[in-house]
């Protein structure tokens, strides 16, 4: 299965959680949206590990099943489709989650998150 990863995953996965590193160990592809780096990158930022946490990162992305992925034109049609959905639906969830939907969608990947807003769009495949 390609999955694209949730910045909470990730952290999941960083402290340890077998149940985390057991679907990760078991996805063919695991993708990590550019919103998802940035969102690492400020909590490192507010750490008293940011060294160490980007060393981790770094590892972590130069795994021949790791890849960064960018919104491109086509996303940007996904991610106004799913805000004009959410907002009819009267759900909106944090704008950075969106492009992490749009770019799950765009590109046929499994989301692996732990937040239920996510749930207000039943076209996204989820683990």
């Amino acid at each position: 299965m390609k999955i694209l990863i949730d910045t909470n995953r990730y952290s999941d996965a960083k402290r340890g959680e077998p149940d985390v590193a057991a679907v990760l160990r078991s996805a063919e592809k695991i993708v990590v949206p550019f919103v998802v780096l940035a969102e690492l990158r400020y909590g490192f930022l507010h750490g008293s590990k940011l060294g160490e946490n980007e060393r981790e990162l770094q590892r972590f992305l130069t795994t021949p099943r790791a890849d960064i992925l960018f919104p491109d034109d086509r996303t940007t049609h996904e991610y106004a489709r799913l805000v004009l959905q959410l907002r009819r639906q009267g759900t909106p969830i944090p704008i950075n989650d969106v492009w992490i939907a749009a770019l799950a969608i765009q590109h046929n990947l499994t989301l692996y998150a732990r937040d239920s807003h996510f749930d207000h769009l039943p076209q996204l495949p989820r683990i």
